[in-house]
C-alpha cells in the first residue's frame, strides 16, 4: 500500500499548473451518456475516480479513450448495457450520476447504491424523488436504483423540482435528464457551484436549452435529441484551494496557473484576513506567504456552507492552517456530520484540537512534530500533508488511495514548488 513520507520545513515557491475538477468532470463523462454522437473532453484530470468513471462507461458499451494530456473521447453510440454493477462503483458514490442521463436516453436504468468516503450520510431519497416526480418509476431491490418510465412512455416529462436540501449531485442528475425530457423543468433550491455551471455550459454546447445555471432556479427546456460537442474541464477549485492552504501555512510564494479566483472568494477572503496576499493575474492566482515564523498567521473562524459560502470540502485543509496560527479559532462542520476524522491525527502531529458535536475548537501551537498518521478520506488526506509539509522531522501518512481519489499527482507537483516529499509504493501495511 503507497505511502507518503514528508521531511516539513521548506517553504514552497514557484508554479503549480491546476488539473480540472474532479467534481466536474464526473457528471461530464455521464453527460456522454445522453447522446450517440462522439464527445471530447478537456483537462480531464488523472485521478482514481475519473479511471472508475471510465471503466463503469465502458463496461456499458461506450467506446471511451483516454491520453496523457487530459484527453478524453467517448462515443455511446453503442451503448447496450445501461448498468452500473456495485463491483465497479463500490468506492464512487458518482456513480448516482449515471440514472439520470441513462433513464433519459433509454427509458430505463439499474444503478447500484453508491460508495465513496466515509463522511457520513449521502441519502440518494433527494434523486429519487425528483426523477419520480418527472414520471420515472423507481424501486430500490438488493442494493441497486432500478428506474424505468412507465409503460407507453419513450421520454421523461418535465417537472417542477423542489429538493428538500440543497444538493451538487442532485442538480446536476436533473439538469442531465432534464435537457431530453419532454416539456419544462424547474429546479429550486438548485446547487450553484462552478461545477454545476460548467456542466450546464457543456449540456448546452450538446443542444440543451438551460437558463439560470449558477443560481438557485434553473430552468430547462428538454429537447428530443443531443449531439457531441469538445468541452474543456473547469479548474479545480478544492485542489487550488489546498495548495493555498498548503503555501499559506509553510511560507513562500506560489503562482496557482488555470486557478479562478472568483470561484474561491470565502476562502481567499480567510486567507487574506489570516495574513497572506492572495492576488488574481492573468493566468492564475497568486499567493505569498511568510508562514506561521514570528507568529505571520491568524488562526481563523468559519463555518461550511453551501457554495458561494466557505466549502465543506477545504474544512479540513483550513484546519491544518488553523493548528499552526497564532490564537484560537472555532470551525463549525454544517453539512456532513462525520467529517472531523483528520481530528485525531492532527492531535497525533502535535496539534490542539478539541470536538464538540459539529464544533472543532482549535487552538493554534507553535510547532507540529512529525508522525506516522492515518488517511481517512479525500480531503482529510490532503490536510495531513500540509500539516506535514510545516512539522519538524519526518510525517508518513498510510493509505493515501484516498488522496489519489481526488488529486492528480499531488506528491509531484508539490515537489516542483520545493516540498521534500515522496511516494513510497508498496510500502508494507
Amino acid at each position: 500500500m503507497d505511502k507518503l513520507l514528508i521531511r516539513g520545513g521548506r517553504t514552497l515557491q514557484g508554479e503549480v499548473l491546476i488539473s480540472g475538477a474532479k467534481n466536474a468532470a464526473l457528471p461530464e463523462l455521464c453527460a456522454a451518456l445522453l447522446t450517440d454522437q462522439p464527445v471530447t473532453l478537456r483537462n480531464v484530470p488523472r485521478l482514481q475516480d475519473v479511471s472508475t468513471m471510465l471503466k463503469l462507461v465502458r463496461n456499458m458499451g461506450v467506446a471511451a479513450e483516454r491520453d496523457d494530456n487530459g484527453m478524453v473521447r467517448l462515443d455511446a453510440s453503442d451503448l447496450t448495457n445501461p448498468e452500473a454493477p456495485y463491483e465497479l462503483v463500490k468506492t464512487m458514490r458518482a456513480s448516482v450520476l449515471a440514472l439520470g442521463p441513462l433513464l433519459a436516453r433509454f427509458g430505463h436504468a439499474k444503478v447500484s447504491l453508491p460508495g465513496g468516503c466515509a463522511i457520513g450520510s449521502r441519502p440518494v431519497d433527494q434523486h429519487i424523488k425528483g426523477l419520480q416526480a418527472m414520471g420515472a418509476e423507481i424501486v430500490v431491490e438488493h442494493g441497486y436504483m432500478i428506474a424505468r418510465l412507465p409503460e407507453g412512455r419513450t421520454r421523461l416529462r418535465g417537472a417542477s423540482i423542489l429538493t428538500d436540501m440543497v444538493t451538487v449531485t442532485g442538480t446536476e442528475n436533473f439538469l442531465m435528464a432534464a435537457a431530453l425530457a419532454e416539456g419544462e423543468t424547474l429546479l429550486e433550491n438548485a446547487a450553484q457551484e462552478p461545477e454545476i455551471v460548467d456542466l450546464a455550459e457543456m449540456l448546452i454546447k450538446m443542444g440543451a436549452k438551460i437558463e439560470g445555471h449558477g443560481t438557485s432556479h434553473i430552468r430547462v427546456q428538454g429537447v428530443a435529441k443531443l449531439h457531441g460537442c469538445e468541452h474543456a474541464v473547469v479548474a479545480d477549485r478544492i485542489e487550488a484551494g489546498t495548495f493555498l492552504c498548503a503555501v499559506a501555512a509553510t511560507g513562500g510564494n506560489v503562482l496557482l496557473r488555470h486557478a479562478r479566483a472568483e470561484h474561491m472568494d470565502a476562502v481567499i477572503d480567510k486567507l487574506r484576513e489570516a495574513g497572506c496576499k492572495v492576488a488574481a493575474e492573468a493566468g492564475g492566482v497568486r499567493i505569498s506567504s511568510q508562514g506561521p515564523a514570528h507568529a505571520h498567521l491568524t488562526a481563523q473562524s468559519f463555518s461550511t456552507t453551501e457554495y458561494p459560502g466557505f466549502p465543506t470540502d477545504m474544512q479540513a485543509q483550513f484546519m491544518a492552517l488553523n493548528v499552526i496560527a497564532k490564537g484560537a479559532s472555532m470551525v463549525t462542520e454544517t453539512i456532513f456530520e462525520n467529517r472531523f476524522m483528520h481530528v485525531n491525527e492532527m492531535v497525533r502531529l502535535g496539534a490542539t484540537i478539541h470536538v464538540e458535536g459539529k464544533v472543532a475548537m482549535v487552538e493554534g501551537v507553535k510547532q507540529l512534530s512529525g508522525a506516522t498518521v492515518m488517511a481517512t478520506d479525500l480531503r482529510a488526506s490532503a490536510s495531513l500533508v500540509i500539516a506535514g509539509l510545516v512539522a519538524d522531522g519526518e510525517t508518513l501518512i498510510d493509505r493515501i488511495y484516498h488522496l489519489d481519489r481526488g488529486y492528480d499527482r499531488m506528491e509531484t507537483k508539490l515537489r516542483g514548488l520545493g516540498a521534500d516529499i515522496e511516494r513510497l509504493t508498496g510500502a508494507p501495511a
